[in-house]
């Protein structure tokens, strides 16, 4: 650091400036020379503490790790002090593990720590069970398997904690190494633990997961065998290996046992756990009827909280988007005097809602104001959204109404979210007779209601509605416009052909307005004037975009060499890129597909390759799109030999080809000549058949 600092002040002295991003400031000035401050200062301390205050570097170290978060810097202290005799301790490998695991650099931290213990800093037994559980965090149980068999490997008497074992043996059984995980439960005892609950009910898990029913069983006996009582959740596991092997009968029988165990287990956390497990089960499985007789019946009875239970069958069902028979569940939870959770006929409704069940949904929303229910906002706009799609303006009217009788809603927001549903469906009336509603009910409108207004009616064809907006706005009716409404109804006006109008737009109304046109309002203008094949005015208003220092971005170059390519205006376009898109640097994949599809397109496929070479050779990269242009026009022309150099030209560019290269090489063959596998492209990528 020390070294650093002097190659600064050298830097400066020679009008250079290093590592530091410019800045004119006095405050950037003085944090900067102020951080520069206090690193000396710290970088001085360090220089004068010796190694053997242990106290003082081990709270170097953390703070580095914890409270500045630099793994990096806290090594290259460490490298340091031991270049100076210092021994690393257990604080010091600890802070530096946790740094690294903190900054999501899972693997480093496994080498890091493999490393400090084959160079012989093996820290006490309790650190390195902190240090395995933060490793067990990456979910990478072969990694974390092998740092701790190294790690025994040094020290020998080394024995990793049962919450360890467990954690790794749960691991290995979702990764399906049920194997390596039983072994695990060998090695424990070995050590001198003895498996718990959780250990054998997380095996037999994983052996039902891998449909090893009968050693499940066996596991469990062995369970009962060691004098382990096995709990609600071990039973539940159990039962729902039997239901994935479609063995319902052994199931339900052990489903009534479970109900009697229940009983007699007083953990209440335990048994909610085990209901939950078995409902998602018998959901995965498909088992739907058996819910519905548990919904009915409630064999539980008092073990599990009624609320809990049958708002977890709903939230399940839906879950495995069976949404009407989570409907069924409310009727039966009715049908007893209870009335479901708010987030669980929410989950209903707005699940019905993806499906395609708004119908559905919006007769549930109904019974829901029996007991006070409303929907959420975003399950709101699925519904409303669902509503227009079916054109049934009447109850996506009951439902704003109802939205609005919401207590401490955002009623704008409730209104703006409608009007963006109605602009789906062709029915004017109906969002102006919204903004009325919103003017009686001492509603402002604010700019998003009325951008969204402007911009449904554009996409309806009414730009002459939009304009009587727009006019309103600007006399003071409503709030005034800003850059979004006017680009909105440039848009509109240049779909229909009215490009005078919009200029008028662009060039009188906007400065009037004192409103400065953002290269988002340039973009829409230039594409709306090509597509109009008015290339002139286009680029007249490139002009202006310059002039008024806007910097266009690679959507304005792509625009404007696309319109003049469709406009016959290739010359131009060369001429553009060599003067203006290649000196700004700003030209990405999007440009270059779109020049070489005019090149194309205009007949000018010999241009097209070059350009194709002159961008690899000039260190851009062009992606497997830009090929696919050549390739299909080479395809088109009946260019065999042509379309393969350019494939083999793409692969040594790193790009691979996809499904469309493919498709395209296809083409280039008849019915008496099918296309050669992969493998023979690859020997001979110049084959012209």
């Amino acid at each position: 650091m020390f070294f650093v600092t002097r190659l600064r002040l050298r830097a400066r002295e020679n009008g250079f400036l290093l590592s530091k991003s410019l800045s004119f400031s006095s405050a950037s000035i003085l944090k900067s020379d102020d951080v520069e401050g206090e690193d000396d200062a710290v970088e001085a301390e360090d220089r004068r503490r010796s190694v053997t205050n242990r106290a003082y570097w081990r709270r170097r170290i953390h703070s580095i790790c914890a409270v500045r978060r630099n793994p990096d810097e806290a090594l290259r202290v460490l490298d340091g002090l031991c270049l100076r005799g210092y021994r690393p301790d257990s604080l010091n490998l600890s802070s530096v593990i946790h740094s690294l695991c903190d900054a999501g650099r899972f693997d480093e931290a496994h080498r890091r720590f493999l490393l400090f213990v084959a160079s012989g800093f093996i820290p006490d037994e309790r650190t390195c069970n902190v240090i395995i559980a933060r490793l067990l965090d990456l979910r990478s149980p072969v990694s974390t398997f092998g740092v701790i068999q190294r790690l025994i490997g040094f020290k020998k008497e080394f024995v990793p904690s049962l919450t360890n074992y467990n954690r790794l043996i749960n691991q290995l059984c979702l990764i399906y190494r049920v194997i390596d995980a039983h072994k695990l439960v060998f090695d424990m005892r070995n050590r001198g633990h003895l498996p718990n609950v959780v250990t054998f009910t997380t095996l037999i898990g994983g052996y039902c997961e891998i449909r090893e029913l009968e050693v499940a069983h066996k596991v469990f006996d062995e369970m009962r065998g060691c004098g382990i009582r096995p709990n609600s959740l071990t039973m539940s596991v159990l039962i729902g290996g039997f239901f994935k092997m479609r063995d319902v009968e052994t199931g339900r029988k052990l489903m009534k046992e479970l109900w009697e165990y229940m009983k007699d287990e007083a953990d209440t956390s335990m048994k909610t756990a085990a209901f939950a497990n078995l409902v998602d089960s018998m959901c995965r499985e498909g088992y739907f009827n058996d819910i519905f007789e548990i919904a009915e019946n409630m064999p539980q009875c008092e073990s599990v909280n009624v609320e809990f239970s049958y708002g977890h069958m709903i939230d399940s069902l839906c879950r495995y988007r069976r949404n009407h028979g989570a409907a069924r569940i409310v009727y039966i939870m009715k049908s007893k005097g209870l009335k479901p959770r708010r987030t669980s006929y929410n989950a209903i409704i707005h699940g019905l809602c993806k499906d395609g069940g708004c119908m559905r949904a919006y007769q549930l929303l109904e019974e829901g104001s029996e007991f006070g229910f409303f929907p959420s906002e975003y399950t709101y706009k699925l519904l409303v959204e669902s509503l227009c799609r079916e054109l049934d303006t009447g109850k996506t009217r009951n439902v704003l109404e109802l939205m609005l009788r919401k207590e401490g809603t955002d009623r704008t927001r409730i209104y703006n979210i409608y009007l963006r549903a109605l602009c789906v469906m062709d029915n004017p009336t109906e969002i102006l007779n919204v903004l009325v509603s919103m003017l009686q009910g001492d509603c402002s409108p604010d700019e998003y209601t009325l951008n969204t207004v402007v911009n449904g009616f554009c996409k309806m064809g009414r730009v002459d509605d939009a304009m009587k907006v727009l006019g309103d706005m600007m006399t003071g009716k409503f709030c005034a416009p800003d850059a979004v409404t006017l680009t909105t109804v440039m848009c509109g006006l240049l779909s229909q052909g009215r490009a005078e109008e919009a200029l008028d737009v662009l060039n009188r109304v906007m400065p009037e307005k004192k409103i400065k046109p953002g290269v988002v309002t340039y973009n829409a203008v230039i594409r709306g004037l090509f597509k109009l094949n008015k290339g002139d005015e286009a680029m007249c208003v490139f002009d202006q975009l310059e002039k008024a220092s806007v910097t266009a971005d690679s959507t304005t170059y792509a625009i404007i060499i696309d319109g003049l390519c469709v406009t016959s205006q290739v010359d131009m376009a060369k001429k553009f890129w060599d003067d203006v898109i290649w000196p700004s640097g700003r030209h990405d994949v999007f440009v270059y597909a779109a020049f070489l599809k005019g090149l194309c397109r205009s007949g000018y496929l010999s241009d097209a390759c070059h350009f194709l070479y002159d961008l690899a050779d000039s260190g851009a990269i062009p992606n497997v799109v830009c090929y696919n242009t050549v390739i299909d026009e080479c395809s088109r022309s009946g260019l065999k030999r042509e379309a393969y150099q350019i494939l083999e030209e793409m692969r040594k560019n790193g790009q691979a080809p996809d499904a469309v290269t493919w498709r395209i090489l296809d083409k280039l063959h008849d019915s008496s000549m099918p296309l050669a596998v992969e493998g023979e492209l690859n020997s001979n990528p110049a084959t012209s058949g």
